[in-house]
């Protein structure tokens, strides 16, 4: 007897359409952080080489964006699995020693991010409460914001990826 595909409960059709919807957010921010990037860019190199001038807050809003795409192309290497990694000892590991690494590094990155993002945050609100500011007289908080967000997303992406690396485990020992 043949049973029916399991269909997808509602809070996973949910949590798929969410998640899709998060990733191309963060495709299209990542999209037009880079355009606005090469745009910026391209007009400074004119302006200078032609023109003899430039936009002041040019290049330190170049500088900003650079960071800008660096952590948010971040999140979206963790949301593909495409991070840079070391794996030459994996290679060689059984299926189940593994996902054991793999949980470990998950915890450890996981938790580096973390605190990465909570001290970020502490940062930020330094920032926020001093009432800094940057070029073009853009408060420094609202520049920053990106690194505890940043660090924030691929902390939860790797608890995530921990929590099913987990599952895969338990169920592959039963």
């Amino acid at each position: 007897m043949t049973s029916e595909p399991e269909q997808p409960t509602n809070n996973s059709s949910v949590l798929h359409r969410a998640s899709r919807w998060i990733a191309a957010i963060e495709d299209s921010v990542l999209v037009v952080l880079v355009a606005v990037m090469i745009g910026l860019a391209s007009t400074q190199i004119f302006m200078r080489n032609v023109l003899d001038s430039g936009i002041a807050w040019g290049e330190p809003l170049l500088r900003l964006l650079v960071l800008w795409v660096g952590l948010v192309g971040a999140i979206v290497a963790t949301r593909e699995d495409n991070q840079i990694t070391i794996d030459v000892l994996s290679r060689y590991l059984p299926t189940r020693a593994k996902t054991v690494t793999r949980l470990i590094t998950d915890l450890f990155t996981g938790a580096v991010c973390a605190i990465l993002a909570w001290h970020g945050g502490r940062f930020v609100m330094m920032d926020w409460q001093d009432a800094t500011e940057t070029f073009a007289s853009v408060p420094a908080w609202l520049c920053e914001a990106i690194i505890p967000i940043g660090f924030g997303a691929i902390a939860l992406r790797y608890a995530l990826s921990f929590l099913s690396h987990l599952k895969m485990l338990m169920i592959n020992r039963s």
